[in-house]
């Protein structure tokens, strides 16, 4: 008989990578996990690990083993997801991953709706980029994540996610005070901001290449000086007249430009917030509760300021 208890610590090892990280993670001695690793290849009777370096990969037979791992932990999220859904109130503890403007600008008002609906749930945050929050989510480090997708910038949609659209966030050309691109707004904007010296994310990231090629569309490479994943950085050297940025309408968490802004060429304006889970955990209603919560702020902005959002079902990912 396989014991699940092992099946996971393979599972883990696929997900983390090394059998150093499997046993920081669990809090385990790297020992430890290669001796149960190597018990369960007893068990299953057949071989599970072979050495690559000084590193070990998994089988194609231990990759079978995963996969039906990974089959009967999610029907264990629906178990606890139904379980939880049996009972009056929400206890228990919800460890969320966001990225920095969805963390400033939604969780602590999240926060506060929650706590005071549900006091006795516990909720554990951490500012994590989407690169590395849905590994981490996969790994079970946390339960939701908060992630972003960029026009014509699809996000990663790893086999055994699921994604609920949470509300959609404008872009906008921001610009040092006093700029003669003030003004000009649609498609001749951002090519009005071509000579100036600009602020982006860091080159391989999604926000990156949405904004290299909105800028290539008008005509022109952007002239970049400045990189950081820090939108508040961005917004720093903007507002010191140190470059252009292309920022969303979060980081403002919710009071007026403090620079000029103007609106970027419609169908290129807007990325899409998501909550991401685990299959079968989307229906937990801590996930439902904390997903409403979030999104709210989102849902409530005039239309006629901020496209109108809407908490859509989950979609699994794969």
């Amino acid at each position: 008989m396989l014991d699940l208890h092992r099946l996971r610590l393979l599972r883990e090892l696929k997900h983390r990578g090394t059998l150093a990280a499997v046993a920081e993670a669990l809090a385990y001695s790297p020992s430890t996990v290669s001796q149960q690793l190597s018990v369960l290849e007893r068990e299953a009777g057949v071989r599970l690990l072979e050495p690559v370096g000084r590193r070990v990969r998994l089988t194609p037979q231990a990759e079978i083993l995963v996969a039906h791992t990974e089959a009967v932990l999610e029907r264990l999220e629906r178990a606890e997801a139904d379980l939880a859904a049996s009972l009056e109130g929400l206890t228990g503890t919800l460890r969320v991953a966001a990225f920095q403007t969805a963390a400033l600008a939604l969780v602590p008002d999240a926060l506060g709706r929650l706590g005071a609906a549900h006091p006795r749930l516990r909720v554990e945050v951490t500012q994590c980029e989407p690169e590395s929050a849905l590994p981490a989510l996969l790994a079970r480090d946390f339960d939701v994540a908060v992630t972003e997708e960029y026009p014509d910038e699809p996000i990663p949609r790893p086999d055994g996610i699921e994604y609920a659209e949470l509300g959609r966030d404008e872009m906008r050309l921001a610009l040092p005070a006093g700029s003669a691109a003030g003004g000009i707004d649609g498609e001749a904007a951002p090519a009005a901001a071509a000579g100036l010296p600009w602020v982006m994310e860091p080159a391989g990231t999604a926000s990156r290449r949405w904004a290299t090629r909105l800028c290539r569309d008008a005509g022109f490479e952007p002239d970049v000086r400045y990189e950081s994943t820090d939108l508040l950085l961005h917004l720093r050297l903007v507002e010191r007249g140190h470059a252009a940025a292309l920022l969303p309408d979060l980081v403002w968490t919710g009071a007026a430009p403090a620079v000029p802004v103007a609106r970027l060429p419609r169908g290129r304006h807007v990325r899409r917030l998501f909550a991401a889970t685990r299959r079968g955990s989307g229906a937990h209603p801590a996930v439902r509760a904390w997903c409403e919560a979030l999104a709210r702020p989102l849902r409530e902005r005039p239309p006629h300021e901020h496209p109108q959002s809407t908490l859509k079902g989950f979609a699994s990912g794969g």
